[in-house]
């Protein structure tokens, strides 16, 4: 049985290590529900945004995982971006491309804002497909983590303002898939982003690779935890995951080893609607 070994933080500001602990930490709130893609006509039936957070265990979605990361830049975090702190990780990005990993990149809208070419190359990429992670990395509830909140009546605008972005990036390889800042949400969010016809994606697995300095153990947690039809959410922001992408490089060979497919959450979402399955919680 694998050990796992605590996860060392480095030493951040308490609002920082609470913007990214809320972006996937160890206590990432979990989704109320869990479902597969529905077919448009019935995706927000009951004006309710739909959530998934892993594909049900078939015999299409067996032994394949979703390696997620999130590109976390909040709205107001320019002046550190000026000053030399680095919200992108070009390395983890050229090791998914040498690995040959097909990936799903929940961006924000301020990180497109300050890296297009990045944007654009990760979204023209056919291995890349560009999720919506809001514009400001805001919370969509209150009291979640320590997070600043979006108002009920900006959550909408906040969505398709990161699309938007996106676009304007020069990305073209952009799903309709949105991760909420935290993880957090309530009925009250899913309705309010309803109109923008996104799913909510949420995850299973949690790599812990905010602020670690052991890429070791990382890569144990991700492979401790990860099962047939796996979400597992890690980050593409060198200056507070500085360490995922040494964890990748154990964790793919290691996954691969073991029989597992790394696919799109587009993919692992479609073979679990193609099975008629309903996603685990």
């Amino acid at each position: 049985m694998m050990t796992l070994r605590r996860l060392a933080p480095l030493a951040v500001p308490a609002t920082l290590a609470a913007l990214l602990a809320g972006c996937g930490g160890d206590q990432a709130p979990q989704p109320r529900r869990a479902s597969p893609a529905p077919a448009p006509s019935a995706a927000h039936a009951g004006g309710l945004t739909p959530v998934f957070q892993r594909a049900a265990t078939t015999a299409t979605a067996a032994k394949t995982v979703a390696l997620t990361f999130d590109a976390d830049m909040t709205a107001d975090q320019g002046p550190r971006a000026a000053g030399g702190e680095r919200f992108d990780n070009p390395g983890l990005i050229d090791a998914l491309r040498t690995l040959k990993v097909p990936s799903t990149i929940f961006m924000t809208g301020r990180w497109a804002e300050e890296y297009p070419d990045q944007a654009r190359a990760i979204g023209t990429d056919p291995l890349f497909e560009i999720a919506n992670h809001s514009y400001s990395h805001y919370a969509f509830t209150a009291r979640c983590y320590e997070l600043p909140t979006v108002s009920a009546d900006a959550m909408r605008t906040d969505v398709e303002r990161a699309f938007t972005a996106f676009r304007q990036a020069g990305a073209r390889r952009i799903v309709p898939y949105f991760r909420f800042p935290g993880g957090c949400y309530d009925t009250a969010a899913l309705r309010a982003i309803a109109p923008t016809r996104v799913t909510a994606v949420q995850w299973d697995v949690v790599s812990g690779d905010a602020f670690a300095t052991d890429a070791d153990a990382v890569a144990e947690q991700v492979l401790a935890g990860v099962r047939p039809g796996s979400v597992v959410v890690l980050h593409c922001t060198r200056s507070a995951a500085p360490v995922t992408e040494r964890a990748i490089r154990r964790i793919v060979p290691e996954l691969r080893a073991r029989g597992y497919r790394m696919v799109t959450v587009s993919e692992l979402m479609g073979a679990s609607a193609r099975e008629g399955a309903v996603g685990s919680p």
